[in-house]
């Protein structure tokens, strides 16, 4: 009896010393070079067009009729959160580009009133912002501009991450839209 509980310890340890043999094989265990990062500006592009990607799936994938809809009366419609979105990127892009152009961070719904019309705008403001990144490159974007909000410098890699945490806030608030409307939103339907 003594010797049931040091049986059931030594097999125990057992398991799990040989459980790691039964990993499966990684880069490390084949003797590889470990792979360098990837530079800044791949890095803050991809997360860009990645938030990007998701907006426009949705401004493309949400019915037309359902555009104006609001959780609540105080809120925005579906579109005004999308060109609220897109037209903040504005922000980060107009600095990137030497653009002095005023920003209209809440486009007019009358300035685009159909779905192909805020669909279009959003493309645009993710493609010119890729567009600045992809043309700074890791040197320029740590370039610095002033923080309108706070009155600090920033560097351009630093603000282009604000903006897509801002694209991202606005991401799962039209997820709520979704949810509403009784539909699923794009990114969370099961990949083919």
């Amino acid at each position: 009896m003594k010797k049931s509980p040091f049986l059931f310890a030594t097999a125990l340890a057992s398991v799990l010393f040989a459980a790691p043999l039964a990993l499966p094989v990684n880069a490390q265990d084949k003797k590889e070079a470990v792979k360098p990062p990837d530079p800044p500006s791949k890095v803050v592009l991809g997360s860009w067009n990645d938030i990007g990607r998701k907006l426009i799936a949705m401004a493309e994938d949400f019915p037309e009729d359902k555009y104006d809809m609001k959780p609540t009366p105080a809120q925005r419609s579906f579109a005004e959160q999308l060109l609220h979105a897109a037209g903040a990127n504005y922000y980060f892009t107009n600095p990137a580009t030497g653009s002095s152009a005023k920003v209209d961070e809440n486009p007019s719904r009358e300035k685009y009133k159909s779905k192909a019309d805020v669909v279009a705008y959003v493309k645009k403001s993710f493609a010119d912002g890729a567009a600045a990144i992809q043309a700074k490159g890791d040197k320029g974007l740590n370039d610095l501009v002033v923080d309108p909000w706070v009155h600090q410098q920033v560097r351009l890699i630093d603000w282009a991450y604000e903006f897509i945490e801002h694209s991202g806030e606005h991401y799962g608030q039209l997820v709520v839209y979704y949810r509403l409307a009784g539909l699923v939103p794009p990114e969370s339907r099961p990949k083919k």
